[in-house]
């Protein structure tokens, strides 16, 4: 085949490889940075459209491609329920107190019957590159203990076999592997109790908050006397100085602590000791005092919103990744008690060293959340990471995010306001090099966090909220940035702190050339990670991996069983970790197998151009069209409930010429 020139920016596929009747539309981050939340339907595939330009090319006009451009907006996923649904507490085998007033039904057969047959999670073992990439025995159509049954029993619950115990009963899609029948025909659950007390410790997830407490958050009876004190100095500050620019204290001590006398005795018992010694607030922790961060040389997951939940972290931390954190949650929204937001803290003991991110506006919602949250969770959050990048348009203009950029004055009251509700817990901070193009403002503020504020760690991403993902990260202006801090560290006589660098780090190479060129003492990894969560493997072994198709799809099939082992193994639990499964393969389908280049290290925004893999398997994970994230699920969670559907972030992955799902 003779050979092709490629367009500028597209990655050097190997001639053998390429596609050429097929036109791919470049995947939009700033779109996907967007929104978290959308539904909706893209143009068809480019491939599937009869309207073609001579030799197969798709022709597309301008507002063709302008409408396949962005994100889906308003996306909503529904959960997903049985049709027939079990009372929870008789799923689990104890008694309900409601008994015939109950709304859900105790009929445990009716239950069964009306059930679909168990989903069969095959092994590690049963993964091939060939069609039908997993192979599965079939199941018996009747129970294999004879009598019509949605039971199989060879199914595995990862639930079970990780701790002894399914949590969800007998609403588990895979009963069969921790059930049997009695001699009486009727079906029991089974417990490991050996394994349940082995396991307790390393499979327990953490961070946990009771209805109890979230009630008294909620009603703003939760007593947080650091930042009554903190927040009355800065009043006074304020009214003094006449700064209208600084937020007023909302509300008054005496209204915030209303109530704290009849909850005290709650909350004491579960932070395990006084709400704060005397004088607590008159004799803050110093700086120096503070829980120092040696992270020098450790690989940090960024946090990364929807994609990087718990399950996620887990995949990476599997491969090698030193230092965790949880998806950005509003101040606001933990004061008013979420659920969804408090669901957000959760860590998993596999992660050794986890924070915890914010987002807000002013110490009056960011220092009480933090003070909540080192009461709560004392000894299980290692860090509180303040957000002073986020680009998204509805946090920027609420005055978060990289807004904070522009009021360092602001700023810098919430992180000392913050370090002193957290006690030994260090603050970090992550920010953007700017808010504008062309005006870089990180140079002046990053030697402030540490030395005036007592910030723990600076996490620099090298671009500006204004420029997004559509120029490169600027890595010189990083490393002045690093000089600056230095320099002032030095001159105070102060230790250094840790300074981690972001943007574009998509290989070993990559990682090692900009952190030994820049004195940064690591690089916080992003879309590297979703696209290739096996990164922080190359990184620690300092080696480009060529991973195999197989590999790729046990990857996949390890998510789907954190995400079970998370969500649970329920109808709705199933299909929550389907619908995140799908988020990943959004990203993943962009990664290049390095076999397939005629360069190396490949490059983060380098555009794929239609390319076929080196067998059946690695051309299907390269597909961009999300039903084929739907067909790769399935091999793990079982086809989708029919009033299931998946819409992608980016347009150009969704396709309308046939319902997904």
């Amino acid at each position: 085949m003779a050979n092709v020139v490629l367009p500028p920016g597209t990655a050097p596929v190997k001639t053998e490889f390429l596609l050429h009747n097929i036109s791919l539309l470049a995947a939009d981050d700033d779109a996907a940075e967007g929104s978290t939340s959308h539904a909706g339907r893209g143009p068809s595939r480019p491939d599937a459209d009869a309207d073609s330009a001579p030799g197969g090319r798709k022709k597309f006009t301008k507002e063709q491609k302008k409408a396949q451009r962005g994100a889906n907006k308003g996306r909503r996923f529904g959960k997903v329920r049985d049709e027939l649904e079990l009372c929870w507490r008789v799923a689990n085998g104890t008694i309900c107190e409601r008994g015939s007033d109950c709304r859900f039904t105790h009929d445990i057969d009716a239950y069964l019957a009306a059930k679909p047959r168990d989903i069969h999670f095959p092994p590690s073992t049963a993964l091939q590159k060939t069609q039908p990439f997993v192979l599965v025995d079939e199941p018996p159509q009747n129970g294999t203990e004879g009598g019509e049954s949605s039971l199989d029993f060879d199914t595995t619950c990862t639930c079970f076999n990780e701790t002894g115990e399914c949590r969800v009963g007998f609403k588990c899609r895979f009963l069969g592997a921790h059930a049997r029948r009695g001699d009486d025909g009727s079906v029991i659950l089974v417990v490991d109790e050996e394994k349940k007390s082995e396991v307790a410790l390393t499979t327990t997830e953490l961070n946990h908050i009771s209805p109890e407490t979230l009630k008294i958050i909620r009603t703003r009876k939760y007593s947080t006397p650091i930042t009554d004190a903190y927040l009355k100095d800065l009043e006074a500050v304020v009214n003094a100085s006449g700064d209208v620019d600084e937020p007023q204290v909302q509300e008054s001590e005496k209204e915030r602590n209303a109530g704290s006398d009849t909850v005290g005795d709650l909350i004491t018992q579960r932070t395990g000791g006084m709400l704060s010694p005397a004088g607590a607030s008159d004799v803050p922790l110093r700086f120096s005092e503070k829980k120092r961060l040696h992270w020098s040389g450790k690989t940090y997951l960024a946090p990364l919103t929807t994609v990087g939940n718990l399950p996620f972290r887990r995949l990476c931390v599997s491969f090698g990744a030193d230092i965790t954190c949880g998806e950005m949650g509003l101040a606001t929204s933990f004061l008013a008690a979420s659920r969804e937001e408090w669901s957000l803290v959760r860590r998993h003991p596999c992660e050794s060293i986890f924070g915890i991110q914010l987002a807000g506006n002013k110490p009056s919602t960011m220092v009480p959340t933090a003070e909540i949250l080192g009461k709560e969770f004392a000894g299980s959050i290692d860090f509180v990471d303040i957000n002073c990048g986020c680009p998204i348009d509805l946090v920027f203009r609420s005055g978060s995010g990289s807004a904070l950029l522009d009021t360092p004055g602001k700023l810098g009251k919430i992180i000392v306001g913050m370090n002193k509700a957290l006690g030994e817990i260090p603050v970090t901070v992550k920010l953007r090099t700017g808010v504008k193009d062309g005006r870089n403002t990180a140079h002046k503020l990053m030697p402030r966090l540490s030395t005036e504020w007592g910030a723990g760690c600076i996490t620099l991403h090298g671009r500006t909220r204004q420029q997004r993902y559509t120029k490169l990260a600027d890595w010189d202006y990083i490393r002045q940035c690093v000089d600056a801090v230095r320099a002032r560290e030095s001159e105070e006589g102060l230790a250094p702190v840790p300074i981690f660098g972001g943007g574009d780090c998509f290989s070993s190479q990559d990682y090692w050339e900009k952190t030994e060129g820049t004195g940064v003492d690591g690089i916080m990894i992003g879309r590297g990670a979703l696209i290739k969560p096996w990164i922080f493997t190359e990184i620690k072994e300092r080696r480009e991996w060529d991973i195999s198709s197989t590999e790729r799809l046990e990857l996949i099939r390890k998510l789907a069983e954190y995400g079970l082992s998370h969500f649970g193994t329920d109808t709705a639990g199933v299909n929550t970790v389907r619908r995140y499964l799908c988020e990943s393969l959004s990203f993943q389908y962009r990664y290049i197998p390095i076999g397939l280049l005629e360069r190396l290290p490949a490059r983060i925004n380098e555009r794929a151009p239609a390319f076929r893999g080196r067998d059946e398997l690695e051309t299907l994970l390269a597909s961009p069209d999300s039903r084929d994230w739907v067909r790769v699920s399935e091999m793990f969670l079982g086809p989708p409930p029919e009033t299931w559907s998946f819409t992608p972030k980016h347009k150009s992955n969704a396709y309308s010429d046939e319902s997904q799902g």
